[in-house]
């Protein structure tokens, strides 16, 4: 009996959410393994055949998503050892090393192009997209600035030139690659750190209008993204075009239906369905697991969404404004990376190249969120410390 207790004691402190006597976030920590778990899977399963043609292994893109999680596991812990000080003192080493990759990416011999698209910078063990670097580095930068002039952005009506001013100058280093998505997620994290900033109302209207205003008129002046904004209005009109991608994930959640087909039994992942197990990794999902799968996908991130939010709303409560922007910035940058991702996958948004945060395959993307995660446990730690090493809501 006492071994049988002893499990079950071990049982319970392990899943209990987040007890009194724990010094960080365990309900963030158990939804950072898991959603990396069901990556792994989703996209062992999504790459087979892809890995089979490319590469004559049909495992070779599931060997190397796991030598992925395994380093992100690895930095994770790392960066979860850095105190937030350190950030806020380094703020500009960091975005100034963002601006330097995001330049050395167009240098010829340098950056490296897939697709048409010069975005990577070639590593030892996989393709480095400064894009993803630039986003964490923007969110520092922006979080530092509104902590020094917090009491500026709130008082001021054009308060936000300076930082957009920094948006624009990482956006036009984006665009030129060219990466319009990854500009559209700068844009929205700086528009929502200014909302919990406390900035003028009127501001985010003139922002949102001129960030329409500038979406259309690069959708009108580039031919491959009118083509792209064609085939989203109806794919099914060029299926074999312009609509080709987007068509064959629509068929990927039809077939799915409400439980899916099975885990393996997709079909549009015969290379039907370009970038399977990266961009549309959550039609396959679809296919596999149905409706259900999806809203299992959809409640994990907005869970981890909720815990990031609620790290940084206690921050401003303990009036630690730096750690509050940087984990409601974070919170943000996942929350529309995730909807962009799988609202494209769904015909809900014109296609981008935006992964499903630590869903996706890819090598960057696993490594900054798994930065970003450990950032927000930080975070929670070192509020943790000043409520004296107790849990600070009851709720937990």
């Amino acid at each position: 009996m006492g071994f049988w207790n002893n499990v079950k004691q071990g049982c319970q402190r392990w899943t209990t959410i987040t007890p009194a006597n724990a010094l960080y976030d365990r309900t963030l920590l158990w939804l950072f393994v898991i959603l990396l778990f069901i990556g792994f899977i989703m996209v062992t399963s999504a790459s087979i055949p892809v890995g089979s043609k490319n590469e004559l292994d049909p495992f070779y893109y599931a060997k190397r998503d796991a030598i992925y999680i395994c380093f992100s596991i690895i930095t994770c812990y790392i960066f979860l050892k850095i105190p937030m000080e350190k950030w806020e003192k380094h703020y500009v080493w960091i975005f100034f090393i963002a601006v330097l990759l995001l330049l050395a990416v167009a240098i010829p011999g340098v950056g490296k192009s897939v697709n048409g698209a010069r975005r990577w910078l070639p590593f030892p063990l996989f393709n480095f997209q400064p894009a993803e670097f630039a986003k964490l580095a923007l969110i520092c930068f922006l979080s530092s600035y509104f902590t020094r002039r917090y009491d500026e952005v709130r008082s001021r009506k054009l308060s936000s030139v300076k930082p957009f001013l920094v948006v624009g100058l990482m956006g036009g280093l984006l665009l030129l690659q060219p990466d319009l998505g990854s500009s559209i997620v700068l844009f929205v994290i700086t528009v929502g750190v200014l909302f919990i900033v406390g900035a003028h109302f009127w501001q985010f209207i003139g922002l949102v209008l001129l960030g329409v205003a500038l979406f259309f008129w690069l959708v009108l002046t580039s031919s491959y993204r009118l083509r792209r904004f064609s085939g989203f209005i109806d794919p099914f009109k060029d299926p074999y075009g312009s609509g080709f991608q987007l068509s064959n994930s629509l068929m990927a959640f039809g077939r799915g239906e409400w439980f899916g087909e099975g885990l393996g039994n997709s079909i549009q992942k015969l290379e039907y369905l370009p970038e399977a197990h990266t961009d549309f990794v959550m039609a396959i999902m679809g296919e596999e697991f149905g409706f259900v799968g999806i809203l299992l996908m959809i409640f994990l991130l907005a869970a981890l969404v909720f815990r990031a939010m609620k790290i940084g709303k206690e921050s401003l409560l303990l009036e630690q404004r730096f750690k509050g922007f940087f984990a409601f910035g974070i919170s943000f940058w996942m929350m529309f990376q995730g909807f962009v991702n799988l609202g494209m996958a769904l015909g809900l948004i014109p296609t981008k190249g935006l992964t499903f945060p630590l869903v996706s395959y890819g090598g960057s993307s696993l490594i900054i969120m798994s930065i970003s995660i450990a950032i927000l446990l930080r975070i929670d730690h070192e509020n943790r410390l000043m409520y004296g090493g107790h849990a600070r809501l009851r709720d937990d």
